[in-house]
């Protein structure tokens, strides 16, 4: 898992920001021009800028210029790293909770007999 580290750094720290999982949010739906990413934000173009390219740095879009228009797209699969993560640490959170279960359970049935 320590190849995938910088990776899913990558993706944490690009979804840690509530405005960068606005954008997320409303390319889930379709490709969108930088122009109406950025009119909800109420941000600045060199800020929405920053923010796209940190999510394009994580891998989470693309973008594509055509003429003077940007337009950028979600890339979905981009959070399968992050997925398996969780997954793992999900697993070891419960295989931990049934230990801790069994420990309880042995003890209680201990004190009854």
């Amino acid at each position: 898992m320590a190849k995938h580290e910088p990776a899913l750094s990558l993706l944490f720290h690009a979804l840690s920001d509530a405005t960068r999982r606005s954008m997320l949010t409303k390319l889930a739906a379709r490709p969108v021009s930088v122009t109406d990413l950025a009119g909800p934000t109420g941000l600045r173009l060199p800020t929405v800028m920053r923010h796209l390219s940190v999510l394009e740095e994580a891998g989470l879009i693309t973008t594509a210029k055509d003429g003077r228009v940007r337009t950028c797209a979600i890339v979905p699969e981009a959070l399968g790293p992050a997925r398996t993560w969780l997954d793992q640490q999900e697993a070891l959170w419960e295989a931990q909770l049934d230990r801790l279960d069994a420990f309880v359970m042995k003890k209680m049935k201990g004190r009854e007999e």
